[in-house]
């Protein structure tokens, strides 16, 4: 900005002359921010699909209809070791510990009993964690205990 004896006391006006860095910062500032938005969104994406993996894995493929490496009933090769089937076989805490994502596996302590597998908070859950866990416990036909000190989540073996 040329300077003449009119403005000379005045501060230049930075905004109005366009630079080609002032744009490229601009768009760079933008392209942080939309990051910043799709971040949160992407580590949720990826804690549910650590999520389905795990209850994935804990599935056996003898227990899917038509699943790969598995016969129909239409052939009739016997197999000469059946693979016992997920109502057959017994949950151990492996399993159970595979249903949860990392950082909630992390607040739990998994005990086997008799009959059932004992998930237990380490930590206070919160509503938001508490909700989860129980969502998973439910989908995998077990239940909340509520004892006071002793509350505790039951999966049956």
């Amino acid at each position: 900005m040329p300077y003449d004896r009119k403005n000379i006391n005045e501060e230049p006006n930075i905004e109005a002359e366009e630079s080609p860095f002032m744009s490229e910062n601009q768009e760079i500032e933008d392209i942080l921010r939309r990051l910043d938005e799709v971040l949160p969104v992407l580590k949720s994406v990826l804690s549910d699909l650590q999520e389905i993996s795990r209850s994935l894995k804990s599935i056996s493929p003898a227990s899917i209809p038509n699943a790969p490496g598995t016969q129909s009933p239409s052939t009739s090769e016997t197999p000469r070791m059946p693979m016992p089937t997920a109502a057959e076989r017994k949950r151990g805490v492996q399993d159970v510990r595979m249903m949860f994502p990392a950082e909630l596996e992390d607040l739990l302590t998994f005990t086997e009993k008799d009959d059932y597998i004992m998930v237990k908070p380490r930590q206070y859950l919160g509503s938001e964690n508490f909700g989860r866990i129980n969502s998973i416990i439910r989908g995998a036909g077990g239940q909340y205990i509520s004892a006071g000190k002793d509350s505790h989540f039951r999966i049956p073996k």
